[in-house]
């Protein structure tokens, strides 16, 4: 299965060593995951662009949740929405609620949703049964989140065709 990173996030505690590209890019992710709108329509157009000349019709893309359900609807909803408009696919944000809250595991290093995603989160199993999947998170940090969730999503039914991350964290070392 494919997983593959659109840019490189560097985490605040680093970004005075970064590039001003970097430290820019790193701003905007931040700004999307806050759930404002310039941030959703920029990350929509680095999705939209990677998949740019892939048939998307017959795919339904689903977000990784956040860790409310506050936070999943501000930062999800209107992205799927734009992006699945953007490339023919189906949205499956209707499909996977999030049903109580985690720690979030950039900040308390508690890998939760890796244990506890059937506690957390609800997926139709109905509608993903034999659908063709691609997940979609903002940022990759270990792969703990991602594996967890596209595991629950396969326990499903779903057919999961990759993942696909607005970031991958970079690393204290290549900095």
């Amino acid at each position: 299965m494919i997983h593959y990173a659109l840019h490189t996030y560097v985490p605040k505690r680093y970004i005075r060593r970064a590039s001003f590209e970097a430290q820019d890019v790193s701003r905007m992710i931040l700004g999307f995951k806050d759930g404002r709108n310039v941030y959703t329509r920029w990350a929509v157009r680095q999705f939209a662009k990677a998949l740019a000349g892939t048939d998307l019709s017959g795919i339904t893309l689903v977000a990784i949740p956040a860790s409310t359900h506050y936070s999943n609807v501000r930062r999800w909803k209107r992205f799927l929405q734009l992006l699945a408009k953007a490339t023919g696919a189906t949205s499956g944000f209707d499909h996977v609620a999030v049903c109580g809250n985690r720690k979030r595991a950039h900040v308390t290093r508690e890998y939760e949703l890796a244990t506890n995603v059937k506690h957390c989160i609800r997926i139709d199993a109905d509608f993903f049964r034999g659908r063709k999947v691609l997940v979609i998170d903002d940022i990759y940090t270990t792969g703990l989140s991602s594996q967890a969730f596209i595991g629950a999503m396969e326990a499903h039914g779903a057919v999961v065709q990759g993942a696909l991350f607005l970031a991958k964290t970079m690393s204290r070392r290549a900095m």
